[in-house]
């Protein structure tokens, strides 16, 4: 008989009753689990499987990132003391110094990270501000998670304005300067989507990713009533394309969005960039009055914290979605899904609200696994451990003294574990690491490419005018001369 049979393991179902099993089982055969219930119930009943021993183990959904950065892997710290310019440092970077086979190389990197942390599906957008102009650099990243056995989404769609948008390819070795048009970009994602939508099994999709939704504005800040005002041709346009282009290839839109724009957003309404086919990332000090225009559309809403601003709780008071995500991993995060969670409850803890009482584990835990589901349409295939739902599966080992005592496992989960601590993943039925060994990649050799590829972006755009010192013994940080972002390579 096909299969697994997981046995003996705490099972974290995250079901719609949120089922704990002591004791637990659960069989898969090809992609799918096919029972769950007590190992007593399910040993006799699937003979013949493969047995995964999981005593002192915790069996939990696979973990689901539905924001983050491709790219980000490789440039992690460069400008992380520059915080006031990091945009300014590495959108420039991302326009001009990077190859299609640092991509591929990315790829790898993130999605071991990933995988070994236990996140089983991730959301990865081409650059800071996305690029479409060059559909390999999509397409490298998913094959690189396609070879891994990952699920991923690739996020592609317009720049910012201004449009055309300047751009410097490598692919002949040397660089060679493009003026990209918007339509250009759009193409450049259809390409995208053409070729790798639905790829390995279904496991690679593509979203449709402009930088934000009313690209008029502040890209990557509040804007304030007075700025953020009526929506441009340009902003209307952008909409318009964007709305056409999904519904021609039936996929799902993906964007940043600050205070203001979904203000601003809803003035098209036939177009606006909101609905529940849409999640918008950041969502940074919106007014109540925009919390009630996503509430209205059915907006989906993903934050990584601290998130500034955000009034998540607000949100979800008005029954808003939210879920928690990395926005990994530059300049100086990562993509350990149970530290980034604990961190969201720990600024709603502190900082925002002063009250401990809100965002409990339970609800924390949701926000990684089912809730980001739903963001990016998939809860009917994971999110949950659930009879006829994808076998994709985090195991946690428990035996570790700071997992110990092994109860309240929810608790442990959401304060105590580490990315570090996922023993086994399996996605689709397929184990792809086991016992902390990854089976689908030769992990060193990932590395390996990885940094060259990383040292050949550095040299390529001069980033080691971007490694600073560490600030041995100051208190505050201060700089010897003005740090400037890189300029366009000469052609």
């Amino acid at each position: 008989m096909d299969g697994l049979l997981l046995l003996h393991g705490t099972i974290v179902t995250v079901d719609g009753t949120r089922r704990i099993i002591e004791d637990g089982a659960l069989a898969t055969a090809g992609d799918r689990i096919v029972d769950i219930g007590t190992a007593a119930e399910l040993a006799p009943r699937h003979a013949g499987k493969k047995v995964v021993d999981c005593r002192g183990k915790l069996i939990i959904p696979g973990l689901i990132d539905a924001h983050g950065h491709a790219g980000h892997s490789l440039i992690r710290s460069i400008a992380a003391d520059t915080n006031a310019l990091w945009m300014r440092i590495v959108t420039p970077m991302y326009c001009h110094y990077v190859t299609r086979e640092f991509w591929y190389a990315d790829g790898l990197v993130s999605g071991l990270e990933r995988l070994r942390a236990g996140v089983t599906t991730a959301a990865s957008i081409i650059t800071s501000m996305p690029r479409s102009d060059d559909p390999v650099f999509a397409i490298n990243h998913a094959r690189a998670y396609a070879e891994l056995g990952l699920r991923e989404i690739v996020c592609v769609g317009p720049a910012g304005l201004p449009w055309p948008q300047s751009v410097t390819r490598w692919d002949s070795g040397r660089p060679e300067r493009h003026s990209v048009s918007f339509e250009e970009m759009i193409e450049g994602a259809e390409a995208v989507i053409e070729t790798v939508n639905g790829n390995a099994d279904g496991r690679i999709k593509v979203f449709l990713t402009p930088f934000t939704i009313v690209p008029s504005v502040e890209p990557s800040n509040a804007s304030t009533p007075d700025c953020a005002v009526n929506l441009t041709a340009d902003d209307r346009m952008q909409a318009r394309r964007v709305r056409e282009t999904a519904r021609k290839w039936g996929v799902r839109i993906h964007s940043d969005a600050f205070a203001g724009q979904i203000r601003m957003a809803f003035q098209d309404k036939e177009n606006a960039l909101l609905g529940p086919d849409v999640h918008l990332q950041h969502c940074w000090g919106i007014s109540h009055e925009e919390i009630d225009i996503l509430a209205e559309t059915g907006t989906y809403v993903t934050h990584a914290p601290p998130g500034r601003s955000t009034p998540i709780l607000q949100m979800m008071a008005r029954g808003v979605p939210v879920a928690i995500t990395s926005d990994g991993a530059a300049p100086s995060r990562h993509f350990d899904m149970f530290q980034i969670a604990r961190t969201a409850q720990a600024t709603q803890h502190l900082l925002h609200n002063h009250d401990r009482y809100h965002l409990p584990p339970g609800k924390v835990f949701e926000m990684i696994t089912i809730d980001a589901a739903r963001a990016i349409g998939m809860d009917h295939e994971i999110g949950s451990l659930e009879v006829g739902k994808k076998a994709d599966i985090a195991i946690v080992d428990m035996r570790k003294p700071h997992l110990m005592p092994n109860w309240m496992p929810v608790h442990r989960l959401v304060h105590q574990v580490l990315g570090s601590d996922v023993d086994t993943v399996i996605v689709d039925g397929r184990i792809l690491m086991e016992a902390g060994t990854v089976l689908t990649a030769d992990m060193g050799e990932a590395l390996e490419l990885g940094q060259a590829e990383a040292l050949a972006l550095a040299e390529r755009a001069g980033l080691q005018a971007h490694m600073h010192d560490p600030g041995w013994g100051q208190l505050y940080r201060t700089f010897s001369e003005k740090v400037v972002p890189p300029v366009q390579p000469a052609v």
